[in-house]
């Protein structure tokens, strides 16, 4: 079993920073509404908590540069 690291901190409501071994990151977003969440490795989410045990989650394609 790996150990991991993983530590929030709530900065002010509605938005939290989030770190962990490999990155660090804001969610933006208050509980019972949609939360986005912006990474340093580049990744942003959407997500939602759903009644009972059921949540959803979107993650954004990053878009190509040419």
């Amino acid at each position: 079993m790996p150990i991991t690291f993983r530590k929030s901190i709530r900065i002010f409501p509605g938005v939290t920073l989030n770190i962990n071994a490999k990155s660090v990151s804001f969610t933006f977003g208050a509980r019972g509404g949609p939360r986005h969440t912006i990474s340093s490795t580049g990744r942003r989410t959407t997500s939602m908590d759903l009644p009972g045990p059921f949540g959803w989650r979107h993650n954004h394609r990053r878009r190509r540069r040419h």
